[in-house]
């Protein structure tokens, strides 16, 4: 039951990553301004929504792959970039004074934790 209910948080999250990507390419002002950041002008709009989207569709792309396919390896690339991002939040605070964002954090946790479990309980030796 536990193993259905973990793999079943891992599909949502996937899903809500991937669909999080597409927002940043069909509407980026509100995706920005959900993130609690400006949509950016100039090659900074480009870097914003270019690296933003590959970041959320790639994660939600590979946890979704990863998941049908039970390929537990592929859960890794989502797990990491979560992962990665709180750990980088946080040395942005206490590095270069930006805010701790908690909320953010917080959900990257739990994500990274959900992606972990879900790998440990695919088969194969990926």
């Amino acid at each position: 039951m536990l193993d259905k209910i973990i793999k079943g948080l891992a599909y949502l999250l996937s899903a809500l990553l991937l669909i999080n990507g597409i927002q940043w390419l069909a509407v980026p002002a509100t995706t920005a301004e959900s993130f609690g950041m400006p949509l950016l002008d100039g090659i900074g709009r480009s870097t914003q929504i270019g690296d933003l989207s590959a970041f959320f569709i790639v994660a939600g792309g590979m946890g979704l792959a990863g998941l049908l396919r039970g390929d537990r390896s592929l859960l890794l690339a989502p797990a990491a970039l979560v992962g990665g991002a709180a750990a980088f939040r946080t040395l942005a605070w206490g590095v270069h004074g930006a805010p701790f964002a908690t909320q953010f954090i917080v959900i990257e946790i739990v994500m990274l934790v959900v992606f972990l479990a879900a790998r440990s309980r695919l088969g194969n030796a990926g």
